[in-house]
């Protein structure tokens, strides 16, 4: 009986890039970043994710490469380890268990076994003062070990990785927090100090932003709230130090970083420019523009040929030395808010969602990449706070994808809105969307739904369009042609408008082969003929504002199901116009499946989130998993695989053929997987890799070519085909363990429960040997049996020579030297190619 695995909540992408400063590998081929509780391998020259590390379980917060040796990583982590990886294979090494939330980590080349981190007092993260510390590795031959040797270096310091900085060869630290310039001298064992006053008499800001020290001479560059950046010197001295001031930013200093030679200083702020000042001066300065977004952290790569920002808006940019772009990394971008809610594009099946200001992005799930930006307000963006700028609100596609409807708005005042509905068009050639139609003030307030009637392009007829607003009314829209004498097009206008009691509209959605059309006027759910716009029913029970709205599917089309603001969950026959049942859940998301009966529904009631998955004709969820998530849950989204995936458990079938994914507050996104520790020891991308090219190693030369030859030429002699099962060198654990390097294996005590699991053959399945034993016993046996049939016939040719004499026209061979050729055919002669 196979085990139903638990169904567990991933992090399936979309975590920030900027959470941590990135770090390039030895020969800057590759690009480290911290991703949410990954981190992840991106390659420099093709922008793909090589390897994603997965093993903490909280936010990866400093990654560092070993110094002594740069085939290894070291990360940390808010779940208190230090995990050490050789990222050009993908493998765990070793976990350091400190024991804190660990919030910065720094290596020194000439600290062999110790690494030093910022923790918090008392090991609470809410307090606002946190130490550093060093931290003494064990060297011991256990994969997991404890490192609670701590040694207090700066006490009441600040939590960012870029308020500390280590100096020349690791002579110093330097530590700003508030209006205080921390320097402490490791071998005089002296820290010196150095204030500054909030303002100056021209009014600037001074407070410390972030610090670099110099790699090469003592030198510290700081960071400042204004704008300004200060180069110090002599700091040695407390009275005697000396300090030169650059100033171009005009706001927030985010981050700095000293080239690797120290003839370079880099800063980034929140203008999205990244500014190389040579020689410390202020007259050499060079500028690249544009980045995007606010500037979070620089690095630049051990070589000095690359530098690298990462962004707020969630991306990663690989800059050449001569300050050109070579290579961006995309991710998630995560704003504000996600107004537009999550859409999936039928074309690529992309997660849709609001993107930079203005913007439409279009996400890859299976790449954790943009796969690109829609611009839709086409205005541009102001950084300035305060500003009401134009805000998309809305998007919905069509079934086929090929249109998109969009609504922006901008509001001045309460009385001051200002709406703009957009109509586009997929185009083939460019393989973009076009502006179609540009519909000004489609309602006198607030648009709250849009849907498209799925069916229209499926069976060629003319795409429909239904608005939802706050005035009370909702509309119609459908495409005609404008065509005149001189130019042909196809346009959008309003074909009906329809109301109920001058009620606000809040929800719309068609039925599944878009008859009917239910719109949601506050406490009351009314149903529309779509084909002549004819009011059938209405709905008004339990009382409560429409929160969401949606039918059934398949076999459950006949139902309509909604939730109101006070916790009800209703269920609506469309055939008897009754309640079938209601539930009080507190369901803040009602997702449908497109392929099944299916739906989700994500509740809220004292702390967590819980999912109930049911079918509308069974009021009782076939699937209740409590405590899905601490945060709240704002959007979810079935999307439908490319192929289903084989669920062993009944249980968690619904995932078989769709996809669900969530959003939380804090714009994470999540999933759900059933897979097993054994199934994730091996990623799938690596396994395909083993499995096509096996590395060409003399292990292989002598074991895996010579039984690879042996079996298929055994099975060409049998002839017929010998069932194969899971031989041992078929396992994922044995690929692994023969195909990885030694050094970085994990202990034999790690591997030994896998390693025995995939030996184990089952007593009901023959083995291929036992098979091929099998059949090799019933041939000779045959052999024999032939051989006994061949003697008699040499006797009856005896008997009478003269009556086949004319028949025989080949020298006929004897029975010794007929088995002795049978041998030498089953021989293995393979060796020969060797020489």
């Amino acid at each position: 009986m196979v085990a139903q695995q638990p169904l567990r909540v991933v992090r399936c992408g979309g975590s920030t890039l900027s959470g941590a400063r990135a770090a390039f590998s030895a020969d800057a081929k590759y690009l480290l970043c911290a991703s949410g509780d990954y981190v992840k391998v991106y390659s420099t020259a093709t922008e793909e994710c090589v390897h994603v590390l997965q093993g903490h379980t909280n936010l990866v917060t400093g990654i560092q490469l070993n110094p002594q040796n740069h085939m290894q990583l070291y990360s940390c982590s808010l779940d208190g380890t230090i995990k050490l990886w050789d990222f050009t294979d993908g493998i765990l090494i070793k976990t350091f268990v400190v024991g804190y939330k660990l919030f910065a980590f720094y290596t020194l080349a000439g600290s062999e076994d110790s690494v030093f981190t910022i923790i918090p007092k008392k090991n609470e993260d809410s307090l606002d003062s946190f130490q550093l510390v060093s931290v003494k590795l064990p060297k011991t031959p256990d994969q997991e070990v404890e490192a609670k040797e701590l040694s207090l270096i700066l006490d009441d310091i600040g939590q960012s990785p870029k308020c500390t900085a280590f100096g020349r060869e690791g002579e110093y630290v330097a530590s700003v927090r508030g209006l205080h310039l921390l320097v402490c001298f490791f071998k005089k064992k002296r820290v010196n100090r150095f204030p500054l006053s909030a303002t100056s008499r021209k009014g600037t800001n001074n407070y410390f932003t972030c610090v670099a020290c110099h790699p090469k001479e003592d030198c510290i560059a700081s960071g400042h709230k204004d704008g300004k950046i200060r180069l110090w010197r002599n700091f040695n001295h407390k009275r005697e130090y000396t300090f030169s001031t650059l100033h171009w930013h005009h706001d927030v200093v985010m981050d700095l970083a000293f080239s690797v030679e120290g003839t370079s200083l880099l800063s980034g702020g929140v203008e999205s420019v990244l500014v190389q000042w040579r020689d410390g001066s202020d007259c050499k300065k060079e500028f690249l523009p544009r980045l995007g977004s606010t500037i979070e952290y620089i690095s630049a790569s051990p070589d000095g040929t690359f530098y690298c920002t990462s962004h707020t808006e969630n991306k990663i940019t690989i800059i050449h030395s001569n300050l050109r772009v070579s290579a961006v990394i995309q991710g998630l971008v995560k704003g504000s808010d996600v107004k537009t809610g999550l859409v999936v594009d039928p074309r690529t099946k992309a997660l849709v969602l609001n993107g930079k200001p203005g913007h439409l992005q279009f996400y890859c799930l299976q790449t954790d990449k943009q796969l690109y930006n829609l611009d839709i307000v086409q205005q541009e963006y102001i950084h300035q706070v305060g500003l009401n700028q134009v805000d998309l609100v809305k998007a919905a596609f069509s079934a086929r994808g090929s249109w998109l409807a969009t609504v922006e708005q901008r509001e001045e005042k309460e009385t001051e809105l200002e709406l703009q509905m957009k109509l586009w068009n997929y185009d083939e050639q460019t393989q973009s969307f076009t502006l179609n139609t540009r519909i000004n003030m489609p309602h006198e307030d607030h648009v709250t739904a849009l849907c498209f009637r799925d069916t229209d392009e499926l069976e060629d007829g003319t795409p429909t369009l239904v608005t939802a607003g706050k005035d009370g009314r909702f509309k119609v829209w459908v495409l005609v042609d404008d065509s005149d004498s001189e130019k042909q097009s196809m346009g959008w206008s309003c074909d009906f408008v329809g109301s109920y009691h001058n009620y606000p509209a809040t929800n719309c959605c068609f039925s599944e082969d878009g008859s009917l059309l239910a719109v949601s006027f506050e406490e009351t759910v009314t149903v529309w003929n779509s084909d002549t716009w004819d009011l059938i029913c209405t709905f008004c029970h339990p009382p409560g504002k429409i929160q969401n709205l949606c039918f059934g599917r398949l076999s459950c089309s006949k139902y309509l199901l909604g939730t109101t603001d006070n916790g009800f969950l209703c269920c609506w026959n469309l055939l008897s116009c009754a309640l079938e049942w209601s539930a009080q859940l507190n369901v803040m998301v009602l997702q449908p499946d497109p392929l099944s009966e299916n739906i989700a529904a994500v509740s809220r009631l004292l702390e967590g989130s819980d999912l109930f998955v049911f079918k509308p004709n069974e009021p009782k969820p076939f699937c209740i998993q409590r405590n899905v998530c601490r945060e709240r849950i704002q959007w979810a989204v079935f999307i439908p695989r490319d192929v289903p995936e084989s669920i062993g458990s009944e249980k968690h079938q619904w995932l078989s053929r769709s996809q669900l994914y969530f959003l939380t507050g804090t714009q994470d996104l999540l999933t759900f997987s059933t897979k097993s520790t054994e199934e994730r020891l091996t990623p799938s991308s690596k396994q395909l890799a083993v499995e096509e090219s096996l590395p060409m190693t003399p292990f292989y030369l002598l074991l895996g070519k010579h039984r690879h030859q042996q079996q298929s030429k055994e099975n060409a002699d049998l002839g017929t085909a010998v069932v194969q099962s899971h031989l041992a060198q078929d396992s994922p654990a044995i690929k692994e363990l023969l195909h990885t390097p030694a050094h970085v294996l994990p202990s034999a005590s790690f591997l030994c429960s896998i390693f025995i699991n995939s030996m184990l053959i089952s007593k009901e399945n023959k083995s291929a040997r036992e098979a091929v034993d099998e059949v090799e016993m019933d041939s000779e046996k045959a052999e024999d049996e032939s051989d006994e049939d061949l003697e008699l016939t040499e006797m009856e040719q005896d008997i009478n020579p003269t009556e086949f004499l004319g028949e025989i026209t080949q020298t006929k061979l004897s029975k010794s030297q007929e088995k002795q050729l049978r041998k030498i055919r089953r021989m293995d002669y393979s060796w020969v190619a060797a020489l």
